[in-house]
């Protein structure tokens, strides 16, 4: 894997510390970024072949920095590795020209399987997934197509706007 170069964008330190050095040991050059304005601003300079990406940090959204970072790195690869997920974040990641989404926790194997566009191996569980999660993902989803305009998303899901602001406070819902 020589001259394979991965941007870590994640703000959990620990974790992009423990990622460099497993893969560093795969040969690869890394470069740690612990926000998504140091990641853009890394990105150019370092010219990454590969780039793991955080959805969820405290400034940004990890989506709303994908198309910058595939502007100044064409042709690298991307993977959107987040602990909360859903099914629009990841429609829309994808659409924004990811290589793939991973759930947290993920080893570096399936990260590298990732890079190279091989879907995750998923578990049917046997119950269906619960009412309160369809409702969180379609949250989710109509969000994003309002650009994360609380206001307009309330109005499209016919809610009051406070009604929708607790709902965005909470955690994900479990299946």
């Amino acid at each position: 894997m020589s001259g394979e170069r991965i941007l870590l964008i994640d703000d959990d330190e620990l974790f992009t510390e423990v990622m460099a050095r497993s893969f560093e040991r795969r040969g690869f050059a890394t470069r740690r970024c612990a926000s998504a304005a140091e990641g853009v601003a890394a990105c150019s300079e370092f010219r990454p072949s590969h780039i793991l990406l955080d959805l969820n940090m405290p400034e940004t959204s990890g989506l709303l920095v994908l198309p910058q970072l595939l502007e100044q790195a064409p042709g690298c690869r991307l993977v959107v590795l987040t602990g909360y997920s859903s099914i629009a974040t990841a429609v829309a990641a994808t659409r924004a020209g990811a290589t793939n989404y991973l759930c947290k926790p993920a080893t570096v194997e399936e990260i590298l399987r990732a890079f190279e566009g091989e879907a995750p191996a998923v578990e049917v569980p046997p119950d269906p997934i619960s009412v309160d999660r369809l409702e969180w993902e379609h949250i989710q989803r109509v969000l994003h197509d309002n650009d994360q305009n609380i206001s307009a998303t309330a109005r499209a899901l016919g809610m009051h706007r406070r009604t929708l602001q607790r709902k965005l406070q909470k955690r994900p819902v479990k299946r």
